[in-house]
């Protein structure tokens, strides 16, 4: 976060107090019960159900008590420039009525609402909140070798404190595509620290010597009944060799609260061993995690480059090729021909991608940049759903360029229609989930239902999407369900 940002100045969304109940006798007992078996592996996976109990919301404990529910309060935006997410060009006289946390109404330009806190936008732009489709909340913003050596107390807050970060960049949705994100999706829907909507995978499904095989050489070989790696204790990567043990890594994410599964089906750039060509899992393990996330109402999302990667994932049923960029025309025809989704990234080797120490990963980006530009001529000459994410990991200094890397893309795409790609059409993209939705109302547009997930910006989407590479300046208003945690209109 910028030095100069000044909280006070913004209205922050309220943290609901909530009576403490931990001298209860309920409290006690349970406290009893944990300390007798507690072990590290429960406490960094259930710590936050053990709290469960103690957090109803404000709804909840108004029906616990007897009493209707407090009137949802009405915010008017007015005096604006609608882009409702939708893809289609900007819109003018009109208004949007905001009720509790989702969007109530568009009305005219003239119409009055009685009640309800009116906030003039001054002729200025409003659209959804930016949705990036392929986060890591967890390891966006640290060093890898941070992520590999220190407390996982340490990665929680650095993540909390990125998380504020990533709203305050206009960012209100996020699908995070590996790690341990599901303390903070918690935090972040309690009010607890600010922050996106959290779409989490949990840990990478990777096999041995995969992409999230971040074991040393000298840990090799490991026994079947040796203890899990640190990275695996922690959540950020699973191992799993055989449809025995990746039905039980893809649903113990699931148990966890998975809304989709990652499984890492070939090789990487930032991976130490596995080789941008290799492909990984065979067609029975990539169909018994297929089959595990379809049991629950979810999908399996694939990390993979090539060709011979891409194909044996659709064919077992992946529903989101993530990256893809080796892709060739048949693969491409083959996502058309199923419906699958290609969620791509900006992959340019222009000095504001993840940066690589080495030599072989340096290759690799370079191969990943060539064909970046090809994939994204591939899916619009064949018409593929096309998602947008970042794909920032394990660099600081990069997640400040959030916006710029949706920017740039106006070289393939006209700008309503790329400032569509990462609103409206990610959140498609994210409610892919389906029954596993904790977030069920549409996300990324304007219109009556929605989340209230709203932006107020200078800028001209049917001219280019500039003002996002500067969010401190140019967005004056972020509004997430409803609540402002920043509004400098009247400066």
């Amino acid at each position: 976060m910028p030095e100069s940002t000044d909280f006070s100045a913004w209205t922050l969304g309220p943290i609901r107090a909530r009576r403490c109940q931990c001298a209860s006798p309920d409290c006690d007992r349970l406290h009893q019960r944990v300390m007798a078996d507690m072990s590290r592996r429960f406490f960094l996976g259930g710590a936050a159900a053990m709290l469960a109990p103690f957090a109803l919301g404000p709804q909840a404990a108004w029906a616990q008590a007897g009493a209707a529910a407090p009137a949802q309060p009405l915010v008017l935006l007015t005096n604006l420039r609608l882009f409702d997410g939708s893809g289609k060009a900007v819109r003018q006289g009109l208004q949007v009525l905001i009720e509790g946390r989702s969007i109530k109404a568009l009305l005219g330009a003239g119409e009055k609402v009685e009640g309800a806190q009116v906030i003039d936008c001054q002729g200025k732009l409003v659209m959804p909140g930016l949705i990036d489709a392929h986060w890591h909340s967890m390891l966006a913003a640290i060093p890898q070798m941070v992520a590999m050596t220190a407390d996982l107390g340490y990665l929680y807050l650095s993540a909390a404190q990125e998380a504020q970060c990533t709203l305050l960049r206009g960012f209100t949705s996020v699908r995070d595509a590996g790690g341990p994100a599901f303390a903070l999706q918690r935090a972040i829907d309690e009010g607890m620290v600010p922050g996106p909507r959290i779409y989490p995978s949990g840990a990478m499904i990777s096999q041995t010597s995969g992409h999230g095989d971040f074991r040393l050489r000298s840990d090799l070989p490991r026994a079947d009944n040796e203890p899990l790696s640190l990275v695996e204790r922690v959540g950020v990567a699973m191992i799993a060799d055989g449809e025995d043990q990746v039905l039980r890594r893809v649903r113990e994410q699931l148990m966890l609260g998975a809304t989709q599964i990652k499984m890492l089906a070939g090789g990487g750039v930032a991976s130490l061993y596995d080789p941008l060509d290799s492909t990984q899992f065979t067609d029975k393990e990539l169909r018994a995690g297929v089959a595990a996330a379809q049991d629950w109402g979810s999908y399996v999302m694939a990390h993979v480059y090539t060709p011979k990667g891409i194909q044996r994932a659709i064919r077992a049923g992946v529903k989101s090729i993530e990256h893809g960029q080796l892709a060739d025309e048949e693969s491409v025809r083959m996502m058309r021909g199923e419906g699958v989704w290609w969620s791509l990234q900006p992959f340019f080797d222009d000095g504001e991608g993840n940066v690589y120490p080495d030599a072989a990963r340096r290759e690799s980006k370079r191969k990943t940049s060539e064909g970046t530009e090809k994939a994204y001529a591939m899916a619009q000459k064949y018409g593929i759903k096309t998602g947008w994410g970042t794909d920032i990991l394990f660099n600081p200094k990069g997640t400040a360029t959030q916006g710029r890397h949706l920017a740039k893309l106006t070289r393939f795409y006209d700008p309503l229609t790329l400032l569509g790609q990462a609103t409206g059409v990610n959140g498609e993209l994210l409610a892919l989930c389906g029954e596993r939705n904790p977030y069920p109302q549409p996300l990324g547009r304007i219109t009556p239902g929605a989340w209230a997930d709203l932006l107020v910006a200078d800028g001209d989407p049917s001219v280019n999407l500039d003002f996002l590479t500067d969010p401190e300046r140019n967005l004056r208003l972020i509004m997430k369900d409803g609540k402002v945690y920043k509004n400098t209109l009247a400066a």
